[in-house]
C-alpha cells in the first residue's frame, strides 16, 4: 500500500498499528478492512447482486435459527490470541447477546455460522487464506457462496487450523446446515455475476 505525502489520511502500516490503520482507511474511504493472517485486506462494501446475495440468504437463516440465535452483518471475530487479526464476514450467526455487548469483536467459539460470498474480483488465493483463518479461530461453520459461477462450498469441524469436513454444490442445491441451525438453506434464484463492472 503506498499513500502519497501530500494526501496523508491515515498512517503508513507498521508493526502494532494495523488496526489503527485499517479503522482509519474505513472511516475514510468506506472500503471494509480485516486483518487476516496479520495482513490488511481491503474489500468494497457489498453491492448489487453481491448484496443481494447476503439479503436472500439472511432472510433465511432469520426464519430456520433456534431461539436466541440471530444473523448478522458487520460485526467482527478475531483470533483467540490475537484480538488485532481478524475479520467481518458478511454474515454471521451468534447469540442474541450480541446484541447488548459493547465490544465490538465476537468470540470466534459463539459464531454458529459464517458466511462469505465472494467478491467478483477476489482471488482463489485470498479465499483460501480466509478459509484457513477461519479454521485456525475455531469457527465451527463456514459457508462460502461463489456468485461467479453459482457454486458454494461448506466447511465444518476445524481442526489443527484446518476443515475436516467440506462439501460442495451449485446454486438450485440445498446447503445442509449442521447445528446449531440444523436445517437447510435453498440457494436456488440466488444471484449471480454477469459481466458487467467489477464487485
Amino acid at each position: 500500500m503506498s499513500v502519497s505525502p501530500e494526501s496523508k489520511m491515515w498512517p503508513l502500516p507498521r508493526p502494532g498499528n494495523l488496526r489503527e490503520v485499517a479503522e482509519k482507511i474505513e472511516n475514510a474511504t468506506g472500503l471494509r478492512a480485516q486483518i487476516v493472517g496479520g495482513s490488511l485486506v481491503m474489500s468494497p462494501t457489498p453491492r448489487g447482486k453481491h448484496a443481494g446475495v447476503i439479503a436472500r440468504l439472511r432472510r433465511q437463516l432469520e426464519s430456520a435459527l433456534p431461539e436466541g440465535l440471530a444473523a448478522y452483518e458487520v460485526s467482527s471475530i478475531a483470533l483467540p490470541d490475537d484480538p488485532d487479526d481478524y475479520v467481518t464476514p458478511d454474515l454471521i450467526v451468534l447469540p442474541e447477546e450480541w446484541e447488548d455487548d459493547d465490544d465490538w469483536l465476537a468470540a470466534p467459539e459463539d459464531a454458529g455460522l459464517t458466511v462469505e460470498v465472494i467478491s467478483k474480483s477476489e482471488k482463489s488465493k485470498e479465499m483460501r487464506d480466509k478459509a484457513d483463518w477461519y479454521a485456525r479461530a475455531g469457527v465451527a461453520v463456514l459457508l462460502v457462496v461463489d456468485p461467479r459461477n453459482g457454486t458454494w462450498t461448506l466447511r465444518t469441524r476445524p481442526e489443527k487450523g484446518a476443515y475436516q469436513d467440506t462439501v460442495r454444490g451449485k446454486y438450485g442445491e440445498t446447503v445442509p446446515l449442521p447445528h446449531p441451525i440444523g436445517s437447510d438453506i435453498a440457494t436456488d434464484g440466488l444471484p449471480m455475476y454477469g459481466d458487467g463492472p467489477r464487485r
